[in-house]
């Protein structure tokens, strides 16, 4: 199976989640063997996507150059993966990703509005071998070999709406369109004057998030799927995940994971290289086809 980029260039205005500003982004082609790229156009830097270039983890995932940033990437990465695409460049005119609704489903949309192009250079994998693991005290991220690529999350929220909630995921393209891409990012209504305080949430409104009381959900319209909040946790992991660089085979299992774990987890995977293989597709397209490519069912 070849690497894949966009027909087109595309583009939309929307508002970063943190600083509340209006941002335009545009998804731009790249050859093959580009990789994924974030290019601030109003101070003309140019991002690779890499752990060595995380510099936050605390409410989003941050990335840096020559101390100019791109923040809560997520979302935008997490669609991107699930399409396959393999170079874009992705241009910005501030610091910070469209938040869209809080899912990313628009940004599915922007990738299918733009196409999807077949390159000539032959797509790899990074298939995991052994287990390895991130722990914080009772939370935990953790890469397991398998011949699907699965999510496999679990959360718990002192909360009467939340509780207790997992989701095992198995992946394709079409199943993430489904299944995950309209899962909103959540937060608290006691945590939002603190947040603000520190210059983050100044963009979340009911229309990009969902927001909770002490009691229950605020969103007039309620949720979209019933583990919404454990799907949007699966989404955030299949985009911290893309931090790697090259599609992944394996099972990611979780407990409580967060972007902190998340990104501490591709760190120690890339440095451990008897925990993985590269393999080429072109050997491997039955496991490709039935992993991770777009299922007809």
């Amino acid at each position: 199976m070849k690497q894949q980029t966009l027909k087109k260039p595309a583009e939309l205005i929307g508002i970063g989640l943190h600083k509340g500003v209006p941002v335009k982004m545009i998804l731009e082609p790249l050859p093959e063997n580009s990789g994924i790229h974030f290019f601030r156009s109003d101070v003309g830097v140019n991002i690779p996507l890499t752990p060595n270039n995380v510099i936050d983890t605390t409410m989003a995932t941050v990335v840096a150059k020559d101390n100019h940033r791109v923040s809560t990437i997520e979302h935008l990465l997490s669609a991107i993966h699930a399409y396959g695409v393999d170079n874009i460049r992705i241009i910005l005119d501030n610091e910070e990703v469209p938040i869209m609704d809080g899912s990313s489903i628009g940004y599915c949309m922007l990738i299918e509005e733009a196409g999807i192009q077949k390159q000539k250079a032959t797509k790899k994998i990074l298939k995991i071998t052994s287990p390895i693991e991130v722990k914080e005290g009772d939370k935990f991220v953790r890469l397991e070999p398998s011949l699907r690529c699965i999510f496999d999350f679990s959360i718990h929220f002192p909360h009467p709406a939340i509780g207790t909630q997992s989701y095992k995921f198995t992946f394709s393209t079409k199943k993430y369109k489904e299944e995950i891409a309209r899962a909103r990012t959540f937060g608290f209504l006691h945590e939002v004057e603190y947040l603000r305080s520190k210059g983050l949430a100044l963009g979340g409104s009911l229309d990009n998030a969902i927001v909770l009381d002490e009691s229950g959900i605020l969103n007039k319209g309620g949720l979209r799927y019933k583990e919404e909040f454990v799907r949007h946790k699966i989404l955030d992991a299949i985009g911290d995940m893309s931090l790697l660089g090259i599609p992944l085979i394996g099972a990611y299992v979780s407990y409580a994971g967060s972007h902190k774990l998340n990104h501490l987890l591709t760190k120690k995977l890339l440095e451990e290289s008897k925990a993985y293989e590269i393999i080429e597709l072109e050997e491997q397209e039955n496991i490709y086809d039935f992993a991770y490519a777009t299922q007809k069912s």
